[in-house]
């Protein structure tokens, strides 16, 4: 294992540095994949892919661990250290890739175990099946097993998926390493950056499937390699098509100087010029100098600076000394005759903000830009993160705040054109969707400004962080001046074509000039990101469809002489049959649903104003992080319920479509209650063998289930968890105000109702006023758009009153097993009461105060 994940470290650090090395894109994860398909169970997965995302930091990214000990002041061996250490959260993808293959994989490998049982079982009906199961792992020096396909494709769509679903702090995909590829990058305007990372994997995969095969013959080696080599083939031709039906927009250009004055350390110069003032001064005065060339000499039409260039607010001076020198910048302006674009700082009553103002000539501010993606801990902390306690670890936490997204600004020309532009600045064009949004808004071109100073002594990162805001260019197909302070500054045309730039670490004037009309409208423009929704939705369709396959293709014995089924009263009138696979991809969901409620409770609870204010987030970030896994889970338990029972001495499960699957009860040596009650409690059965049934029984304690088998023992437990069990079972809330229906959406009904109706009297002065000017159709709408909101309320309250019973009846089971009941239980009818007195009580203080 380790040399493999070693040789995919270091192909893929070869692959990042650029130049030709974007052919090994395509082979780069091979080793590590060989690796992974000899890894042993889900446990070995993780740990596999834990060794591969610390060993894929460290030969891609050491430069990070550099800037990290740069800008804490700590050595750099510590800084590589902390990189290294949160390689799992930098580098999310590995560990969701290994998650899912190793799910899919004993998911079908369960399938396979359940044809050669049913077979076995055919003819030993009398004694129950005998089941067996595929091998999951390798003895060390034999071949990889030919794993099927599908496990791969399966954990692609997840690696793309989890980069989607939790935006990386780089914004960083495989797919960037394909910019030196002129004509393979091009199709970045159909899937963006994430389906060149889709396609890359598949290529990889592929090469992993047939080199698994090897033994089988050249057919079955074939079909993989012919996938493998079809991906850069259909690239090159989608390319090579594009770039030829692409000819540059016709109409005027924008001719822009960009003032690169590598002046980076303030803190050293203040150091060497004895006051803050002085370096002030030395910074504007070289921008002024450098902007005078580029309007005298070069005729440019407008003039960018690079980000926070100008070290206080601007328009909001602080003191006396700061109006004098925003007057100073509009007499630079309205002398130079063209618009300036520079970067500042903003504020308003709620902060500061890391902006970029717009100034044009004769008509002084035309507006700011606010940052939308500060830093995380540089620049921004989020408020129920941040604290005293915080301040004093981090002495060197920023504390700006976010702006409110993308925003297209006019640029006000000397000819009397009016340019809409947009602004990115730095982390805003690492991700796909503010440029996406500003093509849509109208933007004619991109202005990227950057300070990359901690990248001086990095380079490699510098240029990494322009070719990814290259691909913004190709995705939207519009033209991008990039500025920094000290390198890479860049004019990139429509297909990420550097055409004039800088190097790293000099001062110097970048001057071009791109076509602004209007640009074709790309697939990446029309439909979003829309790769990673689709993989994420495509996981979830995945999993239903294995599941279903699954219990199509089981087809165990009924119990000889089964006519007459005596339904045991101790038995619940469902159970779900699990296999292994299918149970932790349910897990998997169930915990992603809950576990995102609490992130969204934390949020509201400490203070997260931007999730707060914004009910549109609210929605879909419930509705894509609770509702979607949580229905996806539902329907895998729906699909693999069954009717249990005991015929005679067998036990029987009998699924909705009439099919039954037998077990002799003399067979059952024990029942062993799940470690964990996920996704929901049951038990395995242990048979006379020693081996485990290849299905698990859930929706049914383990001591429910060993009263329904009398005679097989239950596993001894601890005290306190078989307390807790017992608890559960016999402590569940029962009535109507425990159901669904009524908490989730009638008392939110109820409470949406009242808060309807005062925001109707504030907005429009009555309770039917918004009906009146705007019609049912909006009228509706709104309340919808209320109610809703009211159910994400309720659901976050029912999740943190459901975390507290658990934990309050876990720490009774273990200080005192016997009282575990009754506190279970008490706890329980507390919660209602909280849920349907507190918020009610809550709402009408807030109606009155």
């Amino acid at each position: 294992m380790p040399l493999g994940i070693a040789a995919s470290a270091v192909l893929s650090g070869l692959y990042a540095q650029g130049g030709a090395g974007w052919v090994l894109g395509f082979m780069a994860l091979v080793p590590w994949l060989l690796t992974l398909a000899a890894a042993r169970g889900l446990c070995g997965a993780l740990l596999n892919a834990w060794a591969m995302a610390v060993a894929f930091t460290a030969a891609v990214f050491p430069w990070f661990g550099s800037a990290i000990a740069s800008f804490a002041q700590i050595d750099e061996a510590t800084g590589l250290a902390i990189l290294l250490l949160c390689a799992p959260l930098f580098q999310p993808q590995f560990l969701a890739f290994a998650i899912a293959f190793a799910i899919t994989r004993a998911a079908t490998s369960a399938t396979t175990s359940a044809t050669t049982a049913a077979t076995t079982a055919a003819a030993t009906a009398a004694t129950g099946p005998t089941w067996t199961r595929a091998p999951t792992h390798v003895a060390p020096g034999d071949a990889p097993p030919a794993a099927p396909a599908l496990p791969w494709l399966v954990a692609a769509a997840a690696w793309v998926a989890v980069e989607w679903l939790v935006p990386k702090l780089l914004g960083d995909t495989l797919g960037h390493g394909l910019y030196p590829a002129r004509v393979l990058r091009q199709a970045a305007d159909v899937g963006g950056a994430a389906g060149l990372t889709l396609l890359l994997l598949l290529a990889n995969t592929g090469i992993a499937v047939a080199l698994g095969r090897r033994g089988q013959g050249m057919r079955s080696v074939a079909a993989p390699l012919a996938l493998t080599a079809l991906v850069p083939v259909t690239l090159a031709a989608y390319g090579a098509v594009r770039l030829a039906t692409l000819p540059a927009p016709p109409g005027p250009v924008l001719r822009m100087g960009l003032v690169q004055s590598n002046l980076v350390d303030y803190e050293r110069m203040r150091r060497e010029r004895g006051s803050a003032g002085a370096v002030v001064r030395e910074v504007l005065d070289t921008h002024y100098a450098m902007s005078h060339d580029a309007v005298e000499r070069q005729r440019v039409h407008a003039v960018l600076w690079s980000e926070t260039v100008y070290p206080t607010t601007f328009a909001r001076p602080k003191s006396e000394a700061g109006a004098e020198l925003d007057q100073e910048i509009a007499g630079i302006v309205n002398a130079a005759g063209v618009p300036f674009v520079f970067g500042t700082y903003d504020r308003d009553d709620h902060g500061e903000y890391n902006a970029a103002a717009f100034m044009a000539p004769g008509r002084g501010l035309v507006g700011f830009y606010r940052k939308t993606r500060p830093f995380p801990l540089t620049e921004f902390v989020p408020a129920w993160l941040d604290g005293p306690r915080l301040r004093e670890w981090l002495p060197w936490a920023g504390s700006w705040r976010a702006g409110n997204g993308a925003r297209v600004m006019p640029l006000y020309l000397a000819d009397g054109r009016e340019v809409p532009v947009l602004p990115l600045i730095c982390l805003d064009a690492v991700g796909s969707g503010l440029a996406l949004e500003g093509a849509r808004l109208g933007a004619a071109a991109i202005l990227t400004m950057s300070n990359d100073s901690w990248f001086t002594g990095r380079p490699l990162g510098a240029e990494l962080h322009q070719a990814v805001a290259a691909f913004r260019s190709i995705e939207t197909r519009l033209p991008q001046f990039r500025v920094t302070s000290n390198g890479f500054s860049a004019v990139i045309d429509f297909t990420g074509h550097v055409q004039a730039g800088s190097r790293m670490g000099e001062r110097t004037l970048v001057v071009g000039e791109l076509p602004v009309a209007a640009p074709p409208r790309t697939l990446m423009v029309a439909w979003g990101d829309w790769v990673g929704r689709a993989c994420t939705w495509g996981l979830v369709l995945a999993a239903i469809a294995a599941a279903l396959a699954t219990w199509s293709r089981r087809r165990p014995p009924a119990a000889a002489g089964a006519s007459q089924v005596a339904t045991t009263a101790a038995w619940p009138a469902k159970v779900v049959v699990l296999p292994r696979g299918v149970r932790w991809a349910a897990a998997a969901l169930r915990l992603l649903a809950r576990g995102s409620l609490l992130w969204m409770a934390a949020a509201v609870l400490f203070g997260d104003t931007t999730f707060m204010s914004n009910t549109l987030a609210q929605l879909r970030t419930f509705a894509a992080l609770f509702l979607a896994p949580e229905a996806a889970a539902m329907l895998l338990l729906w699909v693999f319920e069954a009717r249990p029972a005991v015929d005679g001495d067998h036990l029987v499960l009998t699924h909705r479509d009439g099919r039954r699957a037998a077990l002799a009860v003399c067979d059952i040596a024990a029942i062993e209650a799940w470690r964990l009650p996920l996704p929901v409690p049951g038990a395995w059965l242990r048979l006379a063998s020693g081996e485990r049934w290849p299905w698990s029984l859930g929706g049914i304690e383990a001591s429910a289930l060993a009263e329904a088998l009398p005679g097989v023992p239950l596993r001894s437990a601890p005290a306190w968890a078989t307390a807790f069990a017992r608890a559960r079972a016999a402590a569940a809330p029962r009535g109507w105000l425990a159901h669904p229906v009524a908490k989730f959406l009638l008392l939110p009904l109820l409470l949406a109702l009242p808060a309807f109706r005062l925001h109707q009297h504030i907005a429009y002065g009555s309770t039917l006023g918004e009906l009146q000017a705007f019609g049912p159709g909006a009228y509706a709408a709104a309340f919808a758009l209320w109610w809703a909101a009211w159910i994400v309320g309720v659901t976050l309250c029912a999740a943190v009153l459901r975390a507290a019973v658990e934990a309050g009846a876990l720490a009774a089971a273990w200080w005192r097993p016997t009282l575990a009941e009754t506190v279970r239980r008490g706890l329980e009818r507390i919660a209602l009461l909280a849920l349907y007195a507190g918020l009610p009580a809550w709402l009408l203080w807030r109606i009155t105060t």
